[in-house]
């Protein structure tokens, strides 16, 4: 099953696919798409990994998320946290590209047998941003997002460690 888990910062994502994994039977491999950076990078991806089991496999994959996705073993669990880094760690491409990359993952995610939990930020229910980079990153997130809420089996919006299904009309 394929779950899309969108919202804020601090919304309540990443608790949330935590506590998915840890329901499952299966062994989990977390994919992180976070590259640290600066400091406060390295010490929000250290706290991250405080939260989860330490038998979990971590696999760092900030661009190559569908190969890392597709090295994992077919029955296990994995999370994928999260598309928006994903994205921003893609944005020297163009948009044609990152497109066809969400597409190729889509594919990926949506074709495992085993659990697959994915993260990522809902950037389109803000204001507009004021400059170019930004809008051009909102609304690419926006259609990645989108692509792979396609492929989902359910998707979640996470709102102040809250959980609402997102219904398909």
């Amino acid at each position: 099953m394929l779950t899309l888990l969108t919202g804020g910062a601090r919304s309540g994502k990443s608790s949330t696919a935590v506590r998915l994994a840890s329901e499952s039977a299966a062994d989990v491999a977390f994919v992180a798409t976070a590259e640290a950076g600066d400091d406060e990078m390295a010490q929000r991806i250290a706290h991250h990994r405080t939260e989860r089991p330490a038998d979990w496999v971590t696999i760092e994959a900030p661009v190559e998320v569908a190969v890392a996705v597709s090295g994992v073993g077919t029955d296990d669990t994995v999370i994928v946290d999260c598309l928006a880094l994903w994205v921003t760690n893609l944005l020297d491409r163009t948009d044609e590209e990152i497109e066809a990359a969400a597409a190729d993952l889509a594919a990926v995610l949506g074709a495992r047998r085993g659990d697959t939990i994915v993260v990522t930020n809902e950037v389109g229910s803000g204001i507009v941003p004021d400059n170019a980079l930004a809008r051009r990153f909102r609304d690419v997130l926006g259609t990645v997002n989108r692509c792979v809420a396609e492929a989902s089996d359910r998707a979640f919006l996470c709102v102040a460690g809250g959980v609402v299904e997102i219904q398909r009309v």
